[in-house]
């Protein structure tokens, strides 16, 4: 069983999981690293800027990508981890709906993606063959927080 890997203030947040997400590890840690900390309106934005390949995702971690335009250095465009990470940031924001909580004071408090479970899946080749490759999956958390704003 999966869960949660911190506790929160049930009054100004909401959460939510996805479980066993077909996508690719790197990905959704490098993307998970990015946008932890921005608000949810910034986040949603980056992640359909992704999908549509237009802003692409600082890889800080793993490296071996190509640098992009911009000020970005070494990035990918990792649609598919983000496609799964917007629907699961989504569920987190109806979440929080449904509390009575405003959305547009909320931030991305916590989010992480754990490796879930793998199998041997094949990969068919020619003549009839076919070669053994590990179908990974990911678990994802997202912990929305509600933010005061500021009188400055």
């Amino acid at each position: 069983m999966v869960g949660y890997t911190q506790d929160i203030d049930t009054e100004i947040s909401a959460r939510a999981i996805g479980r066993e997400l077909p996508i690719s590890p790197r990905h959704s840690v490098i993307i998970c690293q990015h946008i932890r900390g921005w608000r949810l309106e910034r986040a949603k934005d980056f992640l359909a800027e992704v999908i549509k390949i237009k802003a692409p995702v600082p890889d800080t971690r793993y490296g071996g990508s190509g640098h992009r335009r911009g000020k970005v250095g070494p990035g990918r465009f990792p649609e598919k981890a983000a496609r799964s990470i917007l629907k699961v940031l989504q569920g987190a924001e109806a979440n929080a709906e449904y509390k009575g909580l405003s959305t547009e004071e909320m931030i991305i408090a916590h989010i992480a993606a754990h490796r879930g479970r793998s199998w041997e899946g094949r990969f068919p080749r020619a003549r009839g063959r076919a070669t053994p490759k590990m179908r990974e999956t990911v678990n994802v958390e997202i912990i929305l927080r509600e933010v005061e704003e500021r009188e400055d």
